[in-house]
């Protein structure tokens, strides 16, 4: 699917368990200036319901699983996020839902921006207008 991907991040791995770095501009492909967490969502509850005209971001499930539901104006893909060393970049203008959250997940969010609610499109009939004339 155009403008999004699984990235398979470092996972070092001793006697003392493991460590997966991921650094701006090196394992990602921008800079990280916001990050949050996802944690304690309820059963068959799905989130997101939104695109974003700038931002890129990458999802990490640091613990348990989540779907991912992202859509363009020509495909629709599901990707499931249950390796903590495994992210998932999402591009501008690329639709997503995130559903199926396992009791104990916890999603780790990587953004290039900082919050700016104007950077939301939050209306699917709305996005797939202005997304037709990005694809």
């Amino acid at each position: 699917m155009y403008n999004c991907g699984l990235f398979k991040f470092i996972d070092i791995t001793d006697k003392y368990g493991h460590l997966t770095p991921i650094e701006g501009k090196i394992d990602i492909p921008f800079d990280i200036k916001r990050v949050y967490y996802i944690t304690k969502v309820e059963k068959d509850t799905t989130r997101g319901y939104h695109a974003h005209r700038k931002l890129h971001q990458v999802l990490v499930c640091v613990k348990g699983s989540v779907k991912i539901k992202m859509a363009n104006t020509k495909e629709e893909k599901i990707y499931t996020l249950d390796n903590s060393s495994v992210g998932l970049y999402i591009g501008p203008y690329i639709w997503r839902e995130m559903f199926d959250f396992s009791e104990d997940a916890v999603l780790l969010v990587l953004a290039s921006e900082h919050y700016d609610e104007s950077d939301y499109i939050r209306n699917i009939d709305f996005y797939m207008e202005e997304a037709k004339k990005r694809f």
